[in-house]
């Protein structure tokens, strides 16, 4: 067979990628993922009771701001290693760290102006037990639709892609949580939510080689 018969041949039926295919794939995942991890909080934890007089409390919106900011930076990872041969660009590590940064200072602030018997209070609260395992649990809907959205774009970089998806899994099921969540001091949001989405994150990058090989 002669090369050009081979590259026709080869060409033959190809068809060309509609445009934002990869938008569109994670706005379907990350939408369905949330609605199944509100599905799974309203049942089993609740949104919290005093949640009308919470969201007019500036650190409720730093939470969310800080979580958000997380799930941004994520998602960008993400649709970016979902492409085939795509790497991180500089700047991605840099995303991640900085709202992380950003909540350490303000965590370090407030225990420095705390009374010293008040410093545990605000780095344990009521809950550390529970919340980061309780993110990680609402991280499961959206982890599976964030699997699903990358396994049809083909990544290469499979166990960084996996952590990728592990962290937008993580920041989204903390986001639903913050509904639920009394806790909001920023020395417990600084710890504890990020241990939270840093469990599906190392999930992430443990399962990826498996669950994207294509």
């Amino acid at each position: 067979m002669k090369t050009e018969d081979l590259v026709n041949m080869l060409a033959t039926g190809v068809e060309a990628v509609p445009p934002h295919v990869a938008a569109r794939r994670f706005a379907v995942a990350l939408g369905w993922g949330a609605v199944g991890a509100t599905l799974l909080m309203l049942p089993l934890l609740g949104v919290r009771p005093d949640l009308g007089a919470a969201v007019l409390l500036p650190m409720f919106w730093v939470k969310v701001l800080f979580v958000a900011c997380l799930l941004a930076a994520s998602l960008f990872a993400a649709v970016r290693l979902s492409q085939p041969g795509s790497g991180l660009q500089r700047g991605a590590g840099v995303s991640v760290a900085l709202p992380v940064l950003a909540m350490w200072a303000l965590a370090v602030l407030d225990l420095n102006r705390a009374e010293p018997v008040q410093r545990a209070g605000l780095f344990w609260g009521d809950t550390w037990a529970s919340c980061p395992f309780l993110i990680a649990m609402l991280s499961v809907p959206v982890f599976a639709g964030v699997l699903w959205a990358m396994r049809g774009l083909a990544p290469t970089r499979l166990r960084l892609a996996g952590a990728a998806a592990g962290l937008l899994s993580g920041a989204t099921g903390a986001l639903v949580y913050c509904l639920h969540c009394p806790e909001l001091a920023a020395p417990f949001v600084g710890f504890w939510y990020l241990l939270g989405m840093l469990i599906p994150t190392v999930v992430g990058a443990w399962l990826g080689p498996q669950m994207l090989r294509w």
